[in-house]
């Protein structure tokens, strides 16, 4: 039983590298097809459309429950005790769909990342390691395989650990503690040993030193906090209203693949003004801001908006990578306009922006310090996801992830019973 779990726990970490180097190579192919001559950047409006309606049509009539960030449907997983119930929302097919699905959107132009997703596919690699071990526990299994999914996927184990307690599970369980460390040990060594050992956005060693650096702290916080809360809520309400819409027509697939193409074209409009910057995981550009590079000025509302309209859409992918690039962006503009490092404000808005999407103080604070190995700026990076937190709570009472996963937790309990009901 233990020999099952520690190798599904060191497969995460290699499906792990593995979704990385597709969603790399999707990303870059659809770079280089922009680049191929000087109307080339017009491709989009054919592509970006088209390749959302295909993702949306694979996910609904193949895989379903794999749409969106995939973190929702493992903290639905682990609010129901049925396990039918939960095959349909975690399982080897779903974890592949998943894959397969995010680089095609990645592919296409698609703002999404591939962090939310892995979380999805280590959850379902852990419980389809608990099925075949005859490991019990699930919930405890669930949270060790998300966990471990984010530590791999970001090379931050302890922000894998603090995400488990703080955004999955709600609470500290002392019975599953060990469950979810040996997990994130193992998936981080086997995924090290492919890749060896990296800072996702280098190093930043950099602090608030004077009375204009706190005021950007107070900036990247409450901005952030405000302009998270505005993403989320506007995603809470705008998957609910698409769900009402889509739940009347008389054929429903037919209006997903719609909207999703709409979507699409959205997505691929914003990224022809913004030059091409807002497409993908954005982190070519949170890295060059990290590194001291100023973007431009409204870059975080052009990424904003990008991500909002592909998580709008329904594709499968997750929001870590492009709200991390909003968040850099809306560091760099605030930095830009009083004056203050480059560098600091994008780990600063970063923090601020990714603490009031998620409402998740700790995990956007630890996650922040382990990818730019900033530990001059502890404080300050505290502070920043503390008033991103406060402000997104005043403005959104309701968490992101938490919200998204009822309807799917919904969806899996209606099928179960429906099928118990059938003779």
């Amino acid at each position: 039983m233990r020999l099952v779990f520690w190798l599904g726990a060191g497969a995460i970490g290699l499906i792990s590298v593995g979704f990385a180097w597709l969603a790399d190579k999707a990303q870059g192919l659809f770079h280089q097809g922009l680049a191929l001559n000087a109307y080339s950047f017009l491709l989009p409006l054919i592509l970006t459309p088209a390749g959302f309606a295909l993702c949306a049509f694979l996910a609904t009539r193949y895989f379903p429950a794999s749409q969106g960030s995939g973190i929702p449907q493992a903290i639905a997983a682990r609010l129901v005790d049925e396990p039918a119930a939960r095959a349909r929302l975690l399982s080897p097919r779903i974890a592949m769909g998943k894959i397969v699905l995010t680089t095609l959107g990645l592919f296409c132009g698609g703002s999404v990342g591939r962090e939310g997703p892995t979380v999805q596919v280590g959850a379902s690699v852990m419980l389809s390691a608990a099925r075949i071990g005859g490991l019990r526990r699930a919930n405890g299994l669930i949270l060790a395989g998300s966990a471990a999914g984010i530590a791999a996927a970001f090379n931050t184990p302890l922000a894998g650990i603090v995400f488990a307690i703080e955004e999955m599970g709600k609470s500290y369980q002392s019975r599953v503690n060990g469950l979810v460390l040996i997990a994130v040990i193992l998936s981080g060594l086997s995924a090290l040993g492919l890749v060896g050992s990296y800072t996702y956005f280098g190093t930043a060693d950099l602090g608030a030193t004077g009375l204009r650096d706190w005021g950007l702290v107070a900036l990247c916080g409450i901005g952030g906090g405000a302009f998270g809360a505005l993403f989320s809520a506007g995603a809470l309400y705008a998957a609910r209203r698409i769900r009402r819409f889509v739940q009347t027509k008389a054929r429903p697939l037919r209006y997903t693949v719609a909207v999703a193409a709409l979507c699409g074209l959205g997505v691929a409009v914003i990224g022809i003004a913004s030059g091409g910057l807002t497409y993908g995981t954005g982190y070519e550009q949170a890295r060059g801001a990290v590194e001291g590079h100023a973007l431009p000025l409204f870059y975080f509302v052009e990424k904003l908006a990008a991500s909002f309209l592909t998580m709008a859409s329904g594709i499968p992918g997750g929001i870590f990578a492009p709200s991390l690039s909003v968040g850099a962006g809306l560091g760099s503009t605030a930095a830009a306009l009083i004056g203050s490092s480059i560098t600091l404000g994008a780990i600063l808005g970063m923090a601020g922006y990714f603490a009031g999407v998620v409402q998740a103080p700790m995990t956007a604070f630890v996650i922040i310090l382990e990818m730019t190995a900033n530990h001059e700026g502890v404080i300050a990076i505290m502070a920043a996801a503390m008033l991103g937190y406060a402000t997104s709570r005043l403005l959104a009472h309701e968490a992101l992830y938490h919200g998204l996963s009822r309807p799917f937790l919904a969806e899996a309990l209606r099928a179960v019973r429906s099928e118990a009901r059938q003779p």
